[in-house]
């Protein structure tokens, strides 16, 4: 006789002994575990794709300011990138009816604006003028182990020492990296986008507690909404100082970092996250300086130094320890 295959409710293949009986027509647990194995299989595919895209949006987020630089001076590029990305989130905002956050929300929206909207946005384009796109990814790739240290701060976590270790070898390499890109001392540029790091690990943390209350789009949504009187105001008064000198790489690199990367991308970014959990999104978010890497080049032309990659990796394997470390802290 041959041995009948059929699937259990766990997705396992059980292999029957041979029987002298009829074959008898698989069970309806059976089918139904078959199913739903099918369709978390098919979510989780799903998840990773969009965290995926919300990874390759932030990653041409710097190559587009650098763009958006050609035609708009950095206040203006700022403001204007928050008012159109907030023009869309009141529009999807207004088109689901989604009511207003309650109250006791709005401090950590305010967080989440000055940090994640505002903060994060202006100071590394203000470091863009005069730091390469290559140079800005490898030092914002420590931005995963800089949100850890806050949201350990924030939460009163205790990471294991290994976590610690490894974060402290990732700040080693940026600073190392950033000191010996800069002629031996860290310049404006580099202060912009530390700067930058702390702010914007500020506005990730309190938005990732905000998202336990409510959709993380919804997050960024309110807190573009947020920001948006201030965009208009610094829209008035910088777009009179400022010279605009429209180019097709210029308005293309607006619109980018304003739909891509500042809405878009979130919005990816957090359903995918949603899908998927935190942790197997971060691990596709390590890809994201190499990726910048690859645009600085291909996009910009520009010559990536020998060290860029280098440090890039040195700081994706760190980042890969926290996260090693903080899972295994987790199931303990």
């Amino acid at each position: 006789m041959k041995a009948d295959d059929s699937a259990t409710p766990n997705g396992v293949i059980a292999v029957d002994a041979p029987t002298a009986g009829p074959a008898t027509e698989p069970s309806a647990g059976s089918t139904a575990g078959t199913t739903a194995g099918s369709a978390a299989g098919s979510a989780n595919r799903g998840g990773v794709v969009l965290a995926g895209l919300g990874v390759v949006a932030f990653s041409l987020t710097f190559p587009s300011t650098a763009w958006g630089l050609e035609s708009f001076g950095p206040w203006s590029l700022v403001a204007l990138r928050t008012l159109l990305a907030a023009a869309i989130a009141g529009a999807v905002l207004m088109a689901g009816r989604v009511p207003v956050p309650d109250r006791r929300h709005r401090p950590g929206l305010l967080v989440v604006a000055g940090g994640v909207v505002v903060g994060f946005p202006l100071l590394t384009t203000l470091a863009l003028q005069t730091s390469t796109t290559s140079h800005a990814a490898v030092v914002v790739g420590l931005l995963p182990l800089t949100t850890a240290v806050f949201s350990s701060l924030r939460t009163g976590a205790r990471p294991p020492r290994a976590f610690w270790v490894a974060a402290l070898a990732g700040a080693a390499v940026v600073i190392a990296f950033t000191v010996q890109q800069s002629g031996g001392a860290l310049s404006g540029g580099d202060l912009y986008l530390f700067g930058a790091l702390l702010v914007c690990a500020a506005g990730y943390t309190e938005g990732g507690r905000l998202a336990g209350v409510m959709p993380g789009w919804q997050v960024v949504g309110w807190a573009l909404i947020v920001s948006l009187p201030l965009a208009v105001a610094g829209a008035a008064i910088a777009l009179p100082l400022e010279p605009v000198r429209p180019t097709a790489h210029g308005v293309i690199g607006l619109v980018w970092v304003a739909a891509g990367s500042t809405f878009l991308g979130l919005y990816v970014w957090y359903r995918g996250m949603a899908e998927i959990g935190v942790p197997r999104a971060s691990q596709l978010q390590l890809a994201q300086p190499m990726l910048t890497l690859v645009w600085s080049l291909l996009v910009l032309g520009e010559k990536v130094s020998a060290a860029a990659p280098v440090a890039a990796i040195a700081v994706l394997v760190c980042i890969a320890v926290t996260q090693r470390a903080g899972r295994a802290r987790h199931a303990g």
